[in-house]
C-alpha cells in the first residue's frame, strides 16, 4: 500500500502525516509513507485544500485533519 500525504508543509500537514504514520503502526500493515510538497503534484491529484491523503493513488480526504481513529477505518476498508 503505498500512502502519500499531501501538504505545504504548515501544521495541519505535520499532523496528518503523524496521524497516518500512527495509523500505520496500530494496524501493522505494509505501507509506505510519502510527503508530497511540490505544489505542482499536489495540484495533479485535483487537490483544492491540503492537507490530503491519498491511498494507492486515490484521493480519500482534504481539506482536513482526520483522528488516527479514522485513518485506520479508511485504510481497512480500503
Amino acid at each position: 500500500m503505498i500512502l502519500k500525504v499531501l501538504g505545504s508543509g504548515c501544521a495541519n500537514c505535520h499532523r496528518l502525516e503523524e496521524a497516518v504514520n500512527r495509523a500505520v503502526a496500530e494496524l501493522s500493515i505494509d505501507a509506505t509513507v510519502d510527503k508530497v510538497t511540490d505544489i505542482n503534484d499536489i495540484v495533479s491529484y485535483g487537490i483544492m485544500a491540503t492537507p490530503a491523503l491519498v491511498v494507492d493513488e486515490k484521493v480519500v480526504l482534504a481539506g482536513r485533519v482526520p483522528s488516527a481513529e479514522e485513518i485506520k477505518k479508511i485504510l481497512q476498508s480500503g
